[in-house]
């Protein structure tokens, strides 16, 4: 996890739909507590510094994952960010259909999610993490204490197009971005 991804959302859901005018970040508090501190503060400066208005969305239900999802359909400029939580993420399925069900772009936390047909997806590169592993479980083989190794955020970030969904959305997605995603589903 890394507290900043909470800015780069509202960035790229304004880039792959500049109409946006209210960002909605929906998550568990109950199975996300750190939601709150962690990613709200920079989420809400990023929204702000695009001209958007930050809403914070705590769902505790599928029912509630479906208002949120809906009231963002009912008005034109409502975008969403689906944070990583392990309720949500049970409720993948769900949630990408609701989101173009009700016409809303999407930013998901996780590869997984545009290649299920979400719109675009940004997130740490999990095999980068799980290789990275490796070294520490080898210090820790040899003697070192764990209290003593440093902490180490994610280095590598996967970036997911999925363009058919964008179509289906009626949106254009900009060329630029294209051309940095890692992986763009046709």
């Amino acid at each position: 996890m890394e507290a900043s991804l909470g800015g780069k959302w509202p960035e790229l859901l304004t880039e792959i739909a500049p109409g946006v005018k209210r960002a909605t970040i929906m998550f568990n508090p109950d199975s996300a507590p750190y939601a709150r501190s962690y990613y709200l503060p920079s989420f809400e400066a990023a929204a702000r510094s695009f001209k958007v208005a930050p809403i914070m969305a705590p769902v505790h239900s599928e029912a509630e994952i479906e208002t949120v999802i809906t009231s963002l359909g009912s008005e034109p400029g409502g975008g969403l960010v689906v944070m990583p939580d392990t309720f949500v993420e049970s409720r993948r399925a769900h949630t990408i259909l609701l989101a173009a069900r009700n016409n809303v772009p999407t930013v998901y936390p996780d590869s997984v999610w545009a290649r299920d047909g979400g719109l675009l997806s940004y997130g740490p590169n999990r095999a980068d993490i799980i290789r990275r592993s490796a070294a520490y479980v080898d210090r820790i083989l040899r003697g070192a204490e764990p209290a003593e190794l440093p902490v180490q955020a994610p280095t590598k970030y996967v970036l997911v197009l999925n363009l058919k969904t964008a179509k289906a959305l009626g949106l254009a997605v900009p060329l630029q971005l294209q051309q940095r995603a890692d992986e763009v589903i046709e």
